[in-house]
């Protein structure tokens, strides 16, 4: 059993990283009935998901040249967690799509400002001999948070409402972002 342990540094970067996966997937699978529910339709729903991935992918570029000349990348990805906290927050005062397109900005900048920080913080502690041992775990993980948090997600927006969704989305990540900071320095 010992030997699919993993040092501490990646478990906390594994639990932080799946909590906030975490989030994303429980609204992963409800997203377009949010966006019905705003008064969108599914053009509407394609459009904001476009938005996110033009403002994650302009930033990644930026941000991974940002993450190579750093030298506490656990700033990095706390502050990501933190900004996709705010962002999934901002859901709760959508009210047009318009607002959302602006919050798809948001978390798409954030999810984008972290990822390479993440993943050389997550490279610079893997073990050689377990490489892919490691990476694997870190793939399966983001697979179990998608199939936990789209049933999560449906459970809560059923019984709460979505706003309760948003806000438990915002703390995950905020939690995530508080345990970096508090660990980030002695161990990563």
């Amino acid at each position: 059993m010992g030997r699919f342990l993993f040092n501490k540094a990646l478990r906390i970067l594994l639990v932080t990283n799946g909590l906030v996966l975490l989030a994303g997937a429980m609204l992963g699978p409800i997203y377009a009935l949010f966006v019905e529910e705003i008064g969108g339709n599914l053009l509407d729903a394609s459009l904001t998901g476009g938005f996110f991935a033009l403002a994650a992918g302009i930033t990644t570029l930026i941000a991974g040249k940002y993450a190579d000349k750093s030298k506490r990348d656990e700033i990095i990805v706390a502050w990501g967690y933190i900004v996709m906290g705010i962002g999934f927050f901002l859901y709760t005062l959508v009210d047009s799509i318009w607002f959302l397109f602006g919050v798809q900005v948001v978390i798409g900048f954030a999810e984008a400002f972290y990822s390479p920080a993440f993943d050389a913080l997550f490279s610079k502690h893997i073990t050689k001999k377990k490489a892919g041992r490691e990476w694997g775990a870190w793939e399966s993980m983001n697979y179990f948070a998608v199939a936990v948090g789209s049933v999560i997600g449906g459970l809560i927006v059923t019984s709460f409402g979505f706003n309760t969704l948003f806000i438990l989305m915002s703390l995950l990540c905020f939690v995530s972002a508080g345990y970096i900071f508090h660990l980030g320095k002695r161990v990563l």
